[in-house]
């Protein structure tokens, strides 16, 4: 059975069924398709991960066609350690996304054939073994994005889905460029990753060096790394809560999945050479964006720059090169999946009620609303890297992975962890302590439908931080696979 085809184009099957069968007056029957084809590949990627064997680090339930056969290309796809997580992290951010969008009623019709499409467009990402067609894949997700963004964000929703738009597309080209580059050079000329991964490391050093720093400009832009990281934030501000969440919990994995997938397997020599300056903006986006974080006074912008801030371990893990710094750079990408769709949703429970996101509006809601206040402080404790939860684990692992390669720069790294700390904790006393603001003294708890949006990114959050072998069990043997194509020792 076509387990990843089936997986992958579920939401289109909706997608299509929205579009030419359901009235857009219909809202209520929109919206339960919606849910329900956002629901099925959750079902889907749960048989993925049950037929996957982890002890396995080659590519599993493959899928091939010849597609342009005169160019090589292929209908190619697989799974590995590091894709399985990624599809189940997609599947379950996408539902939660989908529960999240249960209150958008205006163009219903229109919102969700997006949002499916979105769906195709991730899921086709984490699964495609042909660069031309995760290509494909990768600018799928771009238009449906725009418009979500561009439709139904806040007021200043066009300049916002401009920027994501114009910034993403420069980094696409330039990625464009590099595989074209690696097509190009490895004779007979192939897309082919797992042909690729046998070939490319042979390139001559200078080749690879100019190839890696293109094909880096595409995923860092879409992680972000700063200095490309201004177009997050204001996407962040405007979108949606629902898109919010799946920009932070999946679209800037795309970026960190497409380091572990391309950049540093099939050009070992380039990120050899470029893995101070990859440590240094690691650093840099850890520490920068915290000091940025902590200045902000918009709850979702906080986040946001939070966002930036953690990506930055998954560049210091990775700089590192050993197995324990990218078992903790994949542990980042995937606890920040979950956190950061968890940040945004509370986020999106107060803004619901209050129609605004001012820190300082704010204050004594523990007393209103207790249920959300708990959730609250699950998720931030988690970002902040409370020993027990999934965001210290991660943390940790990155940070003992870079230290014999690069242990100075760690130690500037900590700075930012308790620049986190500090602004998380703030953000908790403005938000839940002090004396309740009277023009909340009316507020709800957070719903049934909020709540359970919320359960089970809390389940996998607490999970990860007590169990990280969970996790750690499916990545590793491909990693450690991946670490001894570049040429580096799997011991730590």
């Amino acid at each position: 059975m076509p387990l990843l085809t089936i997986t992958t184009f579920t939401p289109l099957v909706g997608l299509l069924l929205i579009l030419l069968f359901v009235d857009g007056r219909r809202v209520n029957t929109v919206r339960w398709m919606g849910v329900i084809f956002s629901f099925l590949p959750l079902l889907l990627s749960a048989a993925i991960v049950a037929v996957h064997q982890p002890s396995n680090p080659d590519f599993q339930l493959v899928e091939r066609l010849s597609w342009i056969p005169a160019l090589g290309i292929e209908y190619h796809l697989g799974v590995d350690g590091i894709s399985v997580p990624m599809v189940v992290l997609t599947a379950l951010l996408s539902f939660v996304a989908a529960l999240g969008s249960w209150n958008i009623t205006d163009r219903a019709k229109e919102y969700w054939i997006f949002f499916l499409l979105l769906q195709v467009g991730m899921f086709g990402t984490f699964v495609s073994l042909d660069l031309f067609l995760f290509y494909v894949f990768w600018e799928i997700v771009l238009v449906p994005m725009y418009f979500l963004i561009g439709i139904w964000g806040g007021p200043r929703r066009e300049y916002s889905a401009i920027k994501f738009f114009l910034f993403t597309l420069v980094g696409s080209v330039a990625m464009l460029i590099g595989f074209l580059a690696i097509y190009f050079a490895v004779e007979p000329h192939t897309f082919s990753i797992p042909v690729l991964l046998g070939r490319t490391g042979s390139l001559p050093h200078t080749l690879q060096s100019v190839v890696f720093l293109a094909i880096f400009l595409g995923f860092a832009i879409k992680v972000p790394v700063v200095p490309f990281h201004t177009w997050l934030p204001d996407a962040h501000v405007e979108a949606p809560t629902p898109i919010s969440v799946i920009l932070a919990g999946v679209l800037l994995k795309m970026g960190t999945y497409g380091f572990f997938r391309i950049g540093f397997p099939l050009l070992p020599e380039g990120a050899r050479q470029w893995s101070f300056a990859f440590a240094v903006l690691g650093v840099i986006g850890i520490v920068y964006t915290a000091y940025v974080a902590m200045a902000q006074r918009d709850f979702k912008k906080l986040v946001a720059y939070s966002s930036v801030s953690h990506m930055g371990f998954v560049l210091l893990g990775m700089a590192g090169f050993t197995l324990v710094g990218f078992s903790g750079a994949y542990f980042m990408t995937v606890s920040h999946g979950v956190l950061s769709g968890a940040m945004f949703l509370c986020v999106g429970v107060l803004y619901d009620r209050t129609h605004t996101r001012d820190l300082d509006a704010f204050g004594g809601l523990m007393a209103r609303m207790p249920i959300y206040g708990g959730m609250l402080i699950l998720f931030s404790c988690g970002a902040l890297g409370l020993p027990g939860l999934s965001g210290f684990v991660a943390e940790f692992l990155s940070l003992l992975g870079a230290f014999g390669r690069h242990p100075w720069l760690v130690g500037i790294s900590v700075l930012g962890i308790v620049i986190t700390a500090a602004f998380m904790l703030l953000m908790m006393r403005r938000v839940l302590m002090g004396p309740l603001n009277e023009r909340w003294a009316n507020l709800s708890d957070i719903s049934a439908r909020e709540l359970w949006s919320l359960i089970p990114l809390a389940v996998a959050t607490i999970a990860l931080g007590v169990f990280p072998p969970l996790l750690m069990h499916i990545t590793d043997p491909t990693l450690a696979r991946m670490l001894g194509i570049i040429g580096f020792e799997v011991a730590p």
